[in-house]
């Protein structure tokens, strides 16, 4: 992954507005488990980017500081052969004074491009340090939010267990309306009342079978009775 794709990444995530995500959500627990995997996943990338740019402008730091160095060591040296020129030039030793005034525009030449090559550097150390920056600030603000993902995730997935729980409860109120003909309780109601009125038959027959059987038995005891009156008459002088 290229630091541009990372500091991107990292700028998107560090304004991500979590709660709008999961209001979004259709099962918060899996998105806020998702979101702190994205989290740590994309805050690891962004440290090893951020370790290697920072590693790239502390060489670039450490070149432009060689060139700073070796283009005032060679104004000094240009400066002292120049000196030492004026001093034979003075004494009369023209063709010596010219040499160490050649080693003066050497010296010069490579101050001049010691001083180039420090200012080529400069923007590029500039724009080096403007990742590293925005890459801190954005792993900052990643690691916050980090944090409060999981400080808020056993709040966050008790406050839709509970939602849910709710939800079923009302289902299940609904359910039994009294109401409402269609109701669990009204068929569970009726269920009972074609028992009873079934319980009701059965003791009516019931019922019924034992009062024939009784009437039965009171016409056997007519005829009984009947039959000895008349053994009565025939014994009878």
């Amino acid at each position: 992954m290229t630091k541009q794709t990372v500091l991107g990444r990292v700028t998107q995530l560090a304004k991500a507005n979590v709660n709008a995500l999961l209001d979004q959500a259709e099962d918060p627990q899996k998105m806020i488990d998702q979101l702190i995997r994205d989290y740590v996943n994309n805050i690891a990338d962004a440290e090893q980017a951020a370790a290697r740019v920072i590693g790239h402008l502390r060489l670039l730091e450490q070149d432009h500081q060689e060139d700073v160095e070796a283009a005032a060591e060679w104004g000094a040296k240009a400066l002292a052969a120049s000196g030492k020129a004026d001093e034979l030039r003075a004494a009369g030793q023209g063709a010596e004074a010219d040499t160490f005034d050649n080693l003066a525009k050497v010296a010069l030449q490579r101050q001049l491009q010691s001083e180039r090559e420090a200012k080529t550097a400069e923007p590029a150390i500039a724009s080096q340090t403007d990742v590293v920056d925005r890459l801190r600030t954005g792993l900052d603000q990643m690691k916050e939010k980090l944090a409060q993902l999981q400080s808020k995730r056993d709040e966050l997935v008790a406050r839709s267990r509970t939602a849910q729980a709710q939800n079923r409860m009302m289902d299940a109120v609904k359910s039994v309306d009294v109401l409402d003909p269609t109701s669990e309780l009204h068929r569970f109601e009726d269920k009972v009342r074609r028992e009873e009125a079934r319980a009701q038959g059965r003791q009516e027959l019931a019922a019924s079978s034992l009062d024939a059987q009784f009437e039965r038995l009171d016409g056997l005891g007519d005829a009984a009775e009947v039959e000895a009156r008349l053994a009565a008459l025939k014994a009878a002088p």
